[in-house]
């Protein structure tokens, strides 16, 4: 039986261009969006469209509507990133409606250092491959991450190419699917080396992470230091409970 592709709705697809739009800088926050007219006319949609579009941007915290005044581009960050979920950066840009770029400054062999050989569960002696990028949401930079791999699976040459995608995909076509994560989120301000890398004034607050990925069998496969710039990617944690509590 064939699949059949169902097209995104109209408002879907308004909804994603306005999105673009704000998280690219053409609508900077606390900027007020076009009237309904301009609006309509630049998508060639009717109003009810446009108002279903927008109506899920004020849903998704984009944008935040003033009675008598119009609608405006919210203050907070241009995208939110849950952490209750491990999965690749790039996919959820893209899925977001955002044009994304990945920029591999370097990746090279190394050894010796005792974080990384710990965090890594690797020999004394063995090597590994550390891989530097940056992130690249619309024209903003959103990450710069610091990606340490056991060099039994992968290659600084060889791999140079993949290391600008996605590493759990490349993880997983080595036989290593990502299992689980343990995580360590910590506020830093940006040193005037990652305040270059990111395009931010140095001492600009930072979300620090340090993470370790471990593979179906237990095995970590990759370490993670990543710094994320606020003002464009959000993390959030989804906490439960406590749920009735004791009389």
């Amino acid at each position: 039986m064939a699949l059949v592709r169902t097209r995104p709705l109209l408002p879907d697809v308004v909804r994603s261009e306005l999105r673009r739009a704000i998280v690219e800088g053409e609508f900077p926050p606390g900027s007020k969006l076009p009237n309904e007219e301009a609006l309509c006319a630049r998508f060639a949609v009717s109003r009810i469209t446009l108002r279903e579009a927008v109506r899920g941007l004020i849903e998704d915290g984009y944008v935040i509507r003033r009675q008598g005044a119009g609608t405006f581009v919210t203050s907070g960050p241009a995208l939110r990133n849950s952490l209750d979920t491990n999965f690749s950066y790039t996919e959820y840009l893209e899925s977001s409606g955002v044009k994304v770029s990945k920029k591999v400054i370097d990746a090279q062999r190394s050894s010796g250092d005792d974080e990384v050989i710990a965090d890594l569960d690797l020999g004394e002696n063995d090597e590994f491959v550390v891989v530097r990028r940056v992130r690249i949401a619309g024209k903003r930079p959103a990450i710069y991450s610091i990606d340490s791999l056991p060099g039994d699976i992968v290659d600084a040459r060889r791999d140079l190419k993949a290391f600008s995608g996605s590493l759990y995909k490349l993880l997983g076509s080595r036989g290593h699917d990502i299992d689980h994560a343990r995580t360590i989120i910590t506020p830093v301000l940006a040193t005037s080396e990652i305040a270059q890398i990111l395009d931010v004034p140095a001492g600009t607050p930072l979300q620090h992470l340090k993470q370790v990925d471990y593979n179906t069998a237990g095995r970590p496969v990759m370490r993670s230091l990543e710094w994320h710039v606020p003002s464009v990617i959000e993390l959030r944690v989804y906490r439960r409970g406590p749920g009735p509590m004791p009389a």
